[in-house]
């Protein structure tokens, strides 16, 4: 496979948060799910690829070349969104496509035209009157239409219905499927992870948690049951666990395992992703409201 975007030892420092040396590639083909819980960094590390604030250190490159060096050549072949479109509301999709257009010497206004018939989109219509799905689709139309290699897209599917997010979650697979072109979106909506990523990069209070294959990630912890009295058995592996009725449920490192096999009680499952990042931002000290 052959890297498109690396990004090398990031750091941004705000009064009240640091996103603390972040490392991590995207290949070609593939579909990254930028994950983490809401404050994490997400939005931050976006925002720095794409050179819209400025990391304190590290670098970005996109092709193998510097994004601060080759940053308008670079952009021709980035498709990029946040999750809302807040600007000229009162613009029409054709209207706002004549204005973008003239950024892009590789655009091809026959393929935006085929696009917006793909989507459905009616390009009469002003950006405030679109649905947060007819959103998702403007964007993706005018990142193909100058043929991106490279779609970065900040929560695309929040506030989507199930319907329309699992049209975007189709389309996006489609669009990798030549392996010519790869997707990174964040998201905290696992179950569009479980429908469409192959690769996940985890971000956890500004510093990098995980990087790797989605399947790798689930394989990396199981999830064990067990009665409460034989819980002190096992505590020094657990990573967070729920205790209720007599029973506790806890997650564990995979690779664990074979040091709490030996307890009656226990039975183990594989976990989803869900199951996984409630559990590892709830950690060990997570607060018990008692009404």
């Amino acid at each position: 496979m052959s890297t498109i975007l690396e990004v090398n030892h990031v750091s941004k420092t705000y009064p009240k948060f640091k996103l603390d040396d972040v490392s991590f590639n995207i290949e070609l083909g593939r579909i990254v799910g930028f994950i983490g819980r809401n404050g994490a960094g997400k939005t931050t590390t976006l925002k720095g690829i794409m050179n819209l604030l400025h990391f304190d250190q590290g670098e970005v490159l996109f092709n193998g070349k510097d994004m601060k060096q080759f940053e308008s050549e670079a952009k021709q072949e980035i498709g990029f969104a946040l999750s809302e479109l807040n600007y000229y509301p009162n613009k029409t999709i054709k209207q706002m496509a004549d204005v973008i257009k003239r950024f892009y010497p590789g655009y091809s206004e026959e393929k935006f035209q085929k696009l917006v018939e793909l989507f459905n989109l009616d390009v009469k219509k002003k950006l405030q009157e679109l649905s947060s799905g007819m959103k998702v689709k403007y964007s993706l139309a005018l990142a193909l239409s100058h043929d991106a290699k490279l779609l970065i897209l900040d929560e695309p599917t929040s506030g989507l219905d199930p319907f329309s997010r699992d049209e975007i979650l189709d389309i996006f697979k489609s669009l990798v499927r030549s392996g010519e072109r790869s997707i990174i979106f964040s998201t905290h909506i696992t179950s569009d992870l479980d429908k469409c990523a192959d690769d996940i990069v985890y971000i956890k209070g500004g510093v990098k948690a995980f990087e790797g294959t989605k399947a790798h990630f689930i394989e990396s912890y199981r999830v064990i049951h067990g009665d409460e009295a034989e819980f002190s058995k096992v505590e020094k592996y657990v990573l967070s666990d729920k205790k209720e009725n007599g029973k506790f449920q806890a997650l564990i490192k995979a690779n664990d395992l074979k040091f709490v096999e030996g307890v009656p009680s226990l039975t183990v499952t594989e976990p989803d992703l869900e199951e996984i990042m409630i559990s590892l931002e709830r950690g060990k000290n997570h607060e018990e409201f008692i009404l």
